[in-house]
Parts: C-alpha cells; structure tokens; sequence
C-alpha cells in the first residue's frame, strides 16, 4: 500500500436525464438534434436526476478500492467503508450533464477554478496531479519546497488535452504521466499512459475499452477511471499489461453508483485472460512450413464481375455454393494454414449445419476475415486509401467473439508512368497516409488479441518496369515498417502480405520468373525486419501457372530469416470457377481444379535447383 496525495478540484456532476415523451427536440440540417428551450418561462422537463463527485474524487475513490491510501490535498472529502464521505466539503465547481437516449452533452464554468497547494504533514510516498487540476505558479512553488524536503516522493501527473503551459511544468518534477493526446513524446521522458476514447498505450502495451451501456458517464469520468485504475494497478505490483487490462475491466464496468474494488476486477480480468491467446502462437501457426493461406474474402463487387463473366446470378445462395467448394475440399488443411473470409461468409453455412468459421475451425485451419471497406480517392486525387477503421474496434471483438482469429486489410498503390517513363504515382503523400493505417489496423488487431495480416500491393496492372517495381515496393515497405515500428505493433505478431516484384502487365518486356525470384528476394531481406513472423504473397492478377512459376522462384532464392508462403485468391480458385460455372453438379470437379493448384504451390515451397 502506498500514501498518495491526489491533487485536483472536487467537481459535482449533476447528469439530468432528459424525457424524449415530453420534450420537444428539433433536427438540424446536419441531424444534430437540439432541445427546444424557449426561454420564456415555461417548464422543461426531466425524469432522472444524478449527482456525483467528480474531479478529483474519481481519483480518490479508485486509487482506495484499488488498495491504495488515497486523499485529496486540502480536502476533507474521505473515503469510508467503500464510499466517499463529503464531511462538510463543497465541491469546487459544478458540471451540468444533459442526457439524451445515448447522448450526452455538458455545460462547465467558463473560468477553471485554481487548485491551491498544501503542504502534507505526513509521509507521501506518490502526489498525483488530476486533470481536474488548476495550475498556478504558487502551486509550482509550493511542490518544488516539498520535494526539496520529502526526496522520496515521486510524483504522477495527468496532463488534460487542453493543458497549459502551467500544466506543462509539472512535467520537470513527474516520473509517469497520463495524458489523452497533448503530450508529444519529446517532451517528456518518463513513462507516458495515453488514453483516447478507444483505447490505452503504455510502454508499447495497447488495450482497447468500449462502453456499450447507457449510463452515460462522460468521456472525462471515464478518462479519470482508467487513468487512476493503472496508476493503481501498477502501484499494487501488476505488470503494464495487467495493469491496462484492470482499467479496461474497471472503467467498463463501472456506474454512476461507483467503481470496482480491485479483488472485483482481479476476478473479472482472469476470467477475460483466460479467453486470449498468444498472438504470436496464431501468427507462427498460419505461418506453418509448407502451407499457405487461402484468401476467399473477395469482396461483393469483385464476385459480382466474376459471376458476370460466366452468368452466375449474384445472390447470396450462389455466393454461399461458391465459398463452399472451397471451403468443403476433402484435405484442405494439408495445404492451408489458414483461410482470410468475407464478412458475409462468415454468417453463411457449411452443407454439414455449422458455420464456415466452426467448420474450418473443427479440421484444424484457423478462419480469418477481412476487414478494410473499399478503397477510395484522396481529397484532390485519384490515389486511393482504404477505409473501415472507425469502428473497427468494435468489429474486431464481434469477430473474435465469432471465433476468428487474424485479420487482413489491403492498401493498392497504382504505379502510373508518365509519356517519358518517370513514375507519378504513387506519391509519397499516399505511400506515407496509407502506411498510417495500415499502422493504426495492425495495432488495433492486436488489441484485439488478433493477428494482423498488413497488405501492402503494388497493383500488377500497370506499365512499369522491373526497376521502379523494386524502387516503389522499397519504399513503400520502408514506409509501412516505421509506422508499424511508431504504433509499437508486434512484429512477432504480425504478417506481411505482399506483392511479388515484377513489371507491369503492361509493359511490353516481361520480367522471367528468374527475375521475379531474385528481386522479390533482395527487396524483402533489405526492407522486412528479421522479427516478423512471416511474409506471404498474393498473385495480384498472374496467371496461376505464373503465380506459382514465380513462387518457385522466391523459394530457390531462400532461406529467408521469416517463413515464406503463398495466399492467392484467384490464381487458387479461377480454375475451379470456370469447372463450377455456377451449377452444383460440378462441385467435385471444380474441387479437383483447385486441389491442383493448391499441390503446385506447396510444391513450389520447396527448392528444386
């Protein structure tokens, strides 16, 4: 047990439920509604009524439920038999909640109230600065003749997002800090907990938090929970992961009545440990010697013109008989690890009665899915980027919930060549914006506890030439690696999907499969990191004969310091289609042309010269 010293304002938040019966909200152009006041007399009405502590006190009441002494400087607010005790102490400044549905808005004084500094008589062994504090230069003065005397006290601080340059001086004096995105990392090198509306960083370790519930705490109360909840944690000897995984417990649990006692969430957070599972194991296990990764995950607009071609109906039903040809070949799991699903499919039906996902599970191939929604232009460009991250979160625990346990998300870079054969595209505005999210996806996988597969593809259908499909490939893995790198992604954990290095359909000289091989070869071990857990390819528009021709000769360049395999889509399953053509009489066939396929490329795993 430690002594902490909370610093910080006692807030009173006063949250009124807002009656949708009986008042009367207008719509705006945008579809914000508005509350109708008209201010003249009349009675607006509301049918629940809260009042809370808040500011420092949220402090104050988890750091003590978390095993810690806890007060607030200056304060005769207490913490009593699992509930704060005003003893007289008024709150230093008032926040009004209106609550509407799922909605929240609040109104706070104009003008922060400052935090006055007292000296503590007895041993401190940690102060805490809340957000709720105001600072002032007697405050500053006062801490520095503290800790002048008292050299053992260390010193905590969380920064608000709109925080001062008072605020920021506190920074000389703290060894960890809390912060939701106003601290740059240069300014302070201590340990740094950032807290978003989505998630919590600390030391490389990332955890993701949702509320799905309507009682309606605000984002600052939530933010003060989970700050205090690590601090706590961590002050009770828990590990940073640990540490982050009783805040998430704590703050997604926790009412306007109040938080979780520690031995509470301890139970709670074992019980949610016990469901994960080692990223890194899933990651080696798709990355199994001499499988690969079938991608089925095309998505509805590239299946529609493929059933075009052949005048196949695009209806849900076709699209389910379609999956399952491949899904349902007898021995897929000698020659696939894993198989990356379209979301639709994982909702559809096995011919046995289970879901895809169970089926696949069941023979010992780990399903997947992927999760980027489309690409789309750049503001003022026709460079693309890929959409799907604003609620991937949320789809990401769906899906593992669902049993799925990695992901895919493709970012496309066209390379277009100029009359005299300087290439345009990509810029490095978009090498650099879509290696951000591919970034930003890869974090949010393994906070999820699942394995990211990041996708970078340099598209096939193009007029380049080998050598600027090597400078291009080069730079956009470079990219992608030092984002991967700042969002602190788990390499170990991680798989790359890419484009093997060749020219351009287009481009009138070919490059051999000899070429193939040796280029991809030289890219990847100058640009992939060692630690990855592995590289897998897709066929981007080859023929499957050219596919697994140039496959072979990626091998013959090996070993490489990561495994090395394939994950084709359609140089896999375009011979089967065209055996299928929709009609379920040729379903055994249409097995049969891709079980070739999927024997020429695990062949092609394996070296020949």
């Amino acid at each position: 047990m430690s002594n902490v010293l909370v610093v910080g304002n006692i807030l009173k938040d006063v949250y009124l439920r807002l009656d949708e019966r009986r008042n009367k909200f207008e719509i705006g152009e945008d579809g914000t509604p508005w509350l109708d006041l008209a201010f003249n007399g009349s009675t607006t009405k509301f049918f629940r009524r809260s009042a809370i502590y808040g500011g420092a006190a949220v402090a104050l009441e988890v750091l003590n439920r978390f095993g810690q002494n806890a007060r607030i400087a200056g304060s005769k607010l207490g913490f009593v038999d699992g509930e704060i005790v005003p003893n007289g102490q008024e709150a230093k400044g008032y926040r009004y909640m209106l609550c509407r549905g799922n909605r929240i808005t609040y109104l706070t004084s104009n003008d922060a109230e400052n935090t006055e500094w007292v000296n503590p008589t007895e041993l401190i062994d940690w102060i805490y600065f809340d957000r709720a504090t105001g600072v002032t230069d007697e405050l500053i003065e006062g801490l520095k003749s503290f800790l002048s005397m008292s050299t053992h006290t260390r010193v905590a601080v969380y920064l608000p997002h709109d925080a001062t340059d008072k605020h920021k001086q506190l920074l000389q004096f703290a060894e960890m800090v809390f912060t939701d995105g106003s601290l740059k990392k240069d300014e302070f090198k201590g340990a740094i907990c950032e807290i978003t509306d989505r998630d919590i960083t600390l030391s490389g370790t990332r955890q993701i938090w949702r509320i799905e519930r309507t009682d309606l705490m605000t984002h600052l109360t939530c933010h003060s929970i989970i700050a205090a909840s690590v601090f706590g944690a961590l002050l009770s000897g828990k590990s940073v992961r640990d540490a982050l995984l009783y805040a998430k417990v704590n703050v997604e649990n926790s009412t306007l009545a109040g938080s979780l006692p520690i031995d509470k969430v301890a139970e709670m957070a074992a019980n949610q440990k016990s469901d994960q599972i080692d990223i890194s194991m899933i990651a080696a296990q798709l990355m199994t010697p001499g499988k690969g990764i079938l991608a089925a995950d095309e998505s509805g607009g590239s299946i529609k013109k493929k059933f075009a071609q052949l005048n196949i109906p695009d209806d849900e039903q076709h699209r389910r008989d379609y999956r399952n040809i491949f899904l349902s070949t007898p021995e897929l799991e000698r020659y696939v690890s894993g198989v990356i699903l379209f979301d639709e499919t994982t909702k559809q039906k096995s011919d046995d009665g289970r879901d895809f996902v169970s089926y696949l599970t069941a023979h010992g191939i780990i399903p997947g899915v992927k999760v980027d929604q489309g690409l789309v232009n750049f503001s003022n460009s026709d460079e693309k980027y890929t959409e799907g991250l604003e609620n991937l979160a949320e789809r990401l625990a769906a899906y593992y919930d669902a049993g799925l346990r990695f992901a895919k998300w493709r970012a496309a870079f066209e390379i277009k060549v100029n009359p005299i054969g300087i290439a345009e595209s990509p810029t490095e505005m978009a090498i650099q914006k879509n290696a951000e999210i591919l970034a930003e996806y890869a974090k949010t996988c393994q906070a999820a506890n699942i394995v990211p597969i990041v996708e970078p593809e340099v598209v096939y259908d193009g007029n380049y030439t080998l050598e600027q499909s090597i400078d291009i490939t080069s730079k956009i893995l470079d990219a992608v690696f030092d984002e991967l790198s700042k969002q602190n992604v788990l390499l170990e954990g991680c798989i790359l999907k890419v484009n093997m290095v060749l020219a351009g359909k287009k481009y009138p000289i070919q490059s051999s499969p000899e070429e193939v091989g040796q280029a991809t070869a030289n890219v990847l071990r100058a640009h992939v990191p060692d630690r990855l857990a592995g590289v897998v390819f897709l066929s981007g528009g080859q023929s499957p004969e050219q596919a697994t021709e140039d496959l072979q000769e990626v091998t013959n360049n090996g070993p490489f310091p990561w495994p090395v395999t394939f994950s084709f889509a359609r140089a896999l399953q375009d011979p089967a289609l065209f055996s299928w053509q929709g009609n379920n009489v040729n379903k055994e066939i249409a097995q049969l042309e891709f079980k070739k396929r999927l024997v020429a490329n695990t062949q092609a795993l394996k070296k020949n010269k």
